[in-house]
């Protein structure tokens, strides 16, 4: 008893915050993101690893590749450039493949 009066009520709060305090700290742990202070390596890959996009064409230049992306852009198709260990591919979507194929056929004169 502090000061001769009943403190069970001012006790009991003070565990409250106690609890709280160890619930944040062990949440804080669990659930934090793995901010490394060491970067992982770049790994380049292959046309394969790249799940459901497949390589529609190999620019000779990164400039190139990006008239083609946009003008597959352009027709309404996503495309993305990446580097692989082959060179710049542009990928799109399997299913888009063929269109891809055929917009580019048609404006094969300007890449």
């Amino acid at each position: 008893m502090l000061g001769g009066i009943n403190n069970q009520l001012f006790l009991t709060s003070l565990m409250g915050f106690l609890v709280m305090a160890i619930f944040i700290i062990i949440l804080r742990w669990a659930f934090s993101t793995g901010k490394s202070l060491i970067s992982k390596p770049v790994k380049i890959g292959t046309k394969s690893d790249y799940g459901l996009l497949v390589e529609v064409a190999q620019p000779k230049n990164m400039v190139v590749a990006e008239m083609m992306r946009q003008h597959l852009l352009a027709n309404g198709l996503k495309a993305n450039l990446t580097q692989t260990a082959n060179g710049v591919s542009l990928m799109v979507f399997s299913k888009d493949l063929k269109i891809a194929q055929n917009l580019l056929m048609d404006e094969a004169d300007k890449f």
